[in-house]
């Protein structure tokens, strides 16, 4: 049996004592996991599923809390302390996630987040965070066509859009024209695929195009009026700013999503409101 070390596992217990329980690790021989992390009730012979990492002495260790980014993933966390080797970053477990120098675009300072990789170092075996981001994203060609849905991880600002990772493998760019609400390093959310460019990169819309969006904002828009006393002061004739400023969404989605409630009988509308028909 072969540990994933930096992931999930799911591993015999082998023996308890004072301290904890013991695991089998197959070739990696048998992995404590301490006491505060073993459920309550558990016995030998019971199956946990564990994250396993490495202890102080770079000795696998396991336990049942839950990191903010697992071996293979890209994520955005907190420095929490800097030594003469490099940057320490909390992800969730109680020993921190070292980054060292070489691997920082710029120094790293305590209290302040990055986006990182997180991967096995071939020479020492440790698990290790890297900023230098882009030379993990693939080189493949991605396999996807326009209007898929994809998750996307926001990577930094730049002077045209958004770097954003997409799917936690391949680079993209959210371009600023398509950009409805604040968007910050380190968001997480859903987005749309608007083109596969020539050379690899994926162009990102935040939101879904054509009859598919237009419904999906109708539904929002009827929402808001039901919890909002069936009005909402914005119409046809608002500005562009106020309607992106409240709903996020262009004035030309706005605008379908309204037509789409009239055209239901859902809704009056006039030049500046919408109202619920029985309000």
């Amino acid at each position: 049996m072969r540990i994933l070390l930096g992931d999930y596992n799911t591993l015999t217990v082998t023996r308890k004592v004072d301290f904890g329980i013991y695991l089998n690790g197959g070739d990696e021989g048998d992995i404590l996991m301490p006491q505060r992390y073993v459920p309550e009730g558990t016995q030998v012979g019971d199956e946990l599923r564990v994250f396993v990492y490495l202890d102080q002495e770079e000795r696998p260790i396991a336990t049942t809390e839950t990191p903010l980014a697992r071996v293979g993933e890209f994520a955005f966390l907190e420095c929490s302390w800097v030594n003469e080797y490099g940057a320490f970053l909390s992800w969730g477990l109680m020993k921190d996630l070292f980054c060292p120098f070489r691997e920082q675009k710029q120094r790293m300072e305590r209290g302040k987040k990055y986006i990182v990789y997180v991967y096995i170092d071939e020479e020492s075996y440790r698990i290790a965070a890297s900023a230098k981001v882009e030379k993990f994203l693939s080189q493949s060609l991605p396999p996807y066509a326009e209007g898929d849905e994809v998750e996307l991880l926001v990577q930094q600002k730049t002077d045209i859009g958004f770097k954003v990772i997409v799917d936690n493998q391949y680079g993209g760019l959210v371009y600023e024209n398509q950009v409805f609400r604040q968007l910050h390093t380190g968001d997480r959310l859903k987005g749309f695929v608007a083109m596969l460019r020539h050379d690899g990169k994926l162009d990102i819309r935040l939101q879904a195009t054509g009859r598919q969006h237009t419904i999906d904002f109708a539904e929002e828009l009827l929402q808001y009026l039901k919890t909002h006393d069936g009005v909402c002061e914005l119409g046809d004739k608002s500005e562009a700013e106020d309607i992106k400023r409240q709903f996020q969404v262009s004035k030309k989605t706005f605008k379908r999503a309204v037509g789409d409630l009239y055209k239901r009988r859902l809704i009056t509308v006039s030049p500046l409101k919408i109202q619920l028909q029985d309000t």
